[in-house]
């Protein structure tokens, strides 16, 4: 499995960014896709996760009402909307991915996730 994020870059509070991750690789098993991101001196944090077969999706606390995590299995991509963005949004952003299992289940957490991409950094200023 292989991940590439990108679409990071400069934009100013209350702006908008879309990032991107392209996937390869995924067998038959579903997987579970989720975005993380960190900020200097600050542990991964969690931003939001879906199934790539659809079904729920999950965001941090954080980013909830502004962000909005969506897949297009056609062109084998992911993708978060960044909205109202603000400054403590500053960070390198990382998609990821796992193997849901015969749960189904969709991680949230950083352990979760086994399988990820280099990192494309947003940087929001006030």
């Amino acid at each position: 499995v292989q991940l590439q994020a990108s679409g990071g870059g400069s934009v100013q509070a209350g702006g908008s960014l879309r990032l991107s991750c392209a996937v390869s690789g995924f067998t038959r098993d579903d997987y579970a896709i989720g975005w993380f991101r960190q900020a200097p001196g600050k542990e991964r944090e969690f931003v939001a996760s879906t199934r790539w077969s659809g079904g729920r999706t999950y965001y941090g606390d954080s980013v909830k009402g502004r962000f909005t995590i969506s897949r297009d299995n056609a062109k084998n991509m992911v993708y978060l909307q960044m909205n109202s963005l603000k400054p403590e949004d500053t960070a390198v952003y990382y998609c990821a991915a796992h193997s849901t299992g015969s749960r189904l289940r969709i991680g949230t957490t950083e352990r979760e996730f086994d399988y990820w991409g280099q990192g494309t950094q947003v940087t929001v200023s006030s």
